[in-house]
């Protein structure tokens, strides 16, 4: 891959120039970016951080590249491995970085929606059960009239009729905002099979900056809801959120089954009554682990074999009252069929994403299912 493909440039560094941030901070944005790209390695993405920095001229003299090594030492972004070699072999991240890559892409797309008016986890019901999120709103009937914020509520009355008569209104009246505390139970499976990289597309980069920013989220505003991540190729595994920065894809086939088998294990140990899966797909399901232990292949078409032992799995799961929602990221027909068909066998939910509003909609599926009980 080369780091010329990676979309860096343009918003990048004009937003730089207007918010005059320090060169250490600039250069930490575009490293964050680069690491996502090279699954963690350090090295490579210090490597593409000279290339740019020769095209695009981020550094001058009075601060390098060196220097920004340096920093990031002292920062505790990056850790010194003794005795594993000389130079910089030794250098990798450290978990303070994998936390600020797991930030950065919350803010990459959480941010979006936010702007976008999606993704905000809000719900009309109140109670014992919810806590505040820092915003405000109109009062509503079935608002608690404990919650109305007097002095904010003086305050719409003042710009609406001046200091003259008080003269307050229903309209004026507002409310702490928050949402309801229903806890979620989630299991994320993503394919890392080849074809996730096929066709000069990067496809599980988006896939991986969505779960970054998702066990984000969920650690830190519903700490109550549980993240479970699956990785599903020829096998199926699970990834903790530490590891996900190193997320790469192999030479495997897709073994849906495999991936739904070890997902509804995860949700039955859960006591939540809310559970779900969020699949990332864009390949058919190729594979199946036999009796025996071997594999069954076959990467031509959709193989019944296959796409039957998928039907029941989908089935196994609306029995259990586990829904699943698949993101594809595949425009064939013949796989959108198959999609829809494993949809109706779940009673569940397809998307067809694109790599772009991938994060978007697995933000706002996650924020619907949280406000009804399944």
């Amino acid at each position: 891959m080369s780091f010329l493909n990676i979309p860096i440039s343009g918003w990048f560094f004009s937003n730089y120039e207007k918010n005059k941030i320090s060169p250490f901070e600039k250069l930490l944005e575009i490293f964050k970016e680069l690491l996502t790209h090279t699954s963690g390695d350090f090295n490579e993405a210090i490597d593409w951080l000279r290339e740019l920095d020769k095209e695009y001229k981020l550094t001058d003299e009075d601060y390098t590249i060196d220097d920004f090594i340096n920093d990031l030492l002292e920062e505790g972004y990056i850790i010194e491995e003794i005795g594993s070699g000389e130079g910089k072999d030794l250098l990798k991240i450290s978990s303070k970085m994998e936390k600020a890559l797991r930030k950065f892409a919350l803010k990459k797309i959480f941010g979006k929606i936010k702007k976008s008016g999606k993704g905000n986890h809000k719900t009309k019901y109140s109670g014992n059960n919810n806590y505040e999120n820092g915003e405000l709103k109109n009062y509503q009937f079935g608002d608690s009239v404990e919650n109305i914020l007097m002095t904010e509520s003086l305050k719409n009355m003042q710009v609406r009729s001046g200091f003259g008569d008080f003269d307050l209104r229903g309209e004026d009246l507002v409310v702490q905002d928050s949402y309801q505390n229903a806890q979620m139970s989630t299991v994320l499976m993503i394919d890392i099979s080849h074809s996730m990289i096929l066709y000069g597309e990067d496809r599980i980069t988006p896939a991986k900056k969505v779960a970054m920013a998702l066990s984000e989220l969920i650690t830190t505003r519903y700490p109550k809801d549980s993240l479970d991540i699956i990785v599903f190729g020829n096998d199926a595994k699970v990834i903790s959120i530490k590891n996900l920065p190193y997320l790469k894809v192999g030479p495997y086939h897709t073994n849906t089954v495999a991936g739904l088998k070890l997902a509804m294990d995860i949700l039955r140990r859960r006591k939540n009554n809310n559970k779900q899966i969020l699949m990332i797909t864009d390949g058919k399901p190729s594979c199946l682990t036999l009796s025996d232990g071997n594999y069954y292949k076959n990467s031509a078409g959709l193989d019944p074999k296959i796409t039957n032992k998928c039907y029941v799995m989908a089935k196994q799961a609306r029995k259990l009252k586990i829904p699943i929602t698949t993101f594809m990221i595949a425009q064939d027909p013949y796989l959108q069929h198959f999609v829809k068909e494993f949809t109706a066998a779940n009673n569940g939910k397809a998307f067809y994403a694109g790599l772009d509003d991938l994060g978007e909609m697995i933000f706002d599926d996650y924020e619907n299912n949280k406000k009804k009980r399944i």
